[in-house]
């Protein structure tokens, strides 16, 4: 009786634990929703005041990035970013305006300077 018992608790316990991990699965983690919710939404004016090379703000695929403290480590010379400080900046993102794209690893760091995203038709 006491075999049966204990046989049948485990068997319970271990069904649960797949339970909830399989769950885990199906389910998004709760603080990507929470940060996408809670992520500030940047008109164009703002972003067009953040224009000068130590205040440097652009948007690129609709998400706004602070690059001020990146810019003096940028590989490229400051000439080549700066005009597009304060501005929409997709395009020349995405071709180095050499017709080339930027590589992953520029992407993983572009993410960690990510302030927001910008407003949709708003000025």
């Amino acid at each position: 009786m006491m075999r049966r018992l204990y046989l049948s608790t485990t068997l319970i316990f271990w069904l649960l634990v797949s339970a909830f991990w399989a769950s885990s699965l199906w389910l998004p983690p709760a603080e990507e929703s929470v940060a996408v919710a809670a992520e500030k939404v940047i008109a164009r004016s703002e972003l067009a005041r953040h224009a000068l090379p130590d205040n440097c703000w652009m948007a690129i695929r609709g998400a706004v990035y602070d690059l001020s403290a990146y810019l003096p480590r940028h590989p490229s010379p400051p000439e080549i970013v700066l005009p597009w400080c304060g501005k929409e900046a997709t395009e020349a993102y995405d071709t180095k305006t050499k017709g080339r794209p930027h590589s992953a690893y520029a992407d993983e760091l572009l993410a960690k300077y990510r302030i927001g995203i910008l407003a949709a038709n708003k000025p």
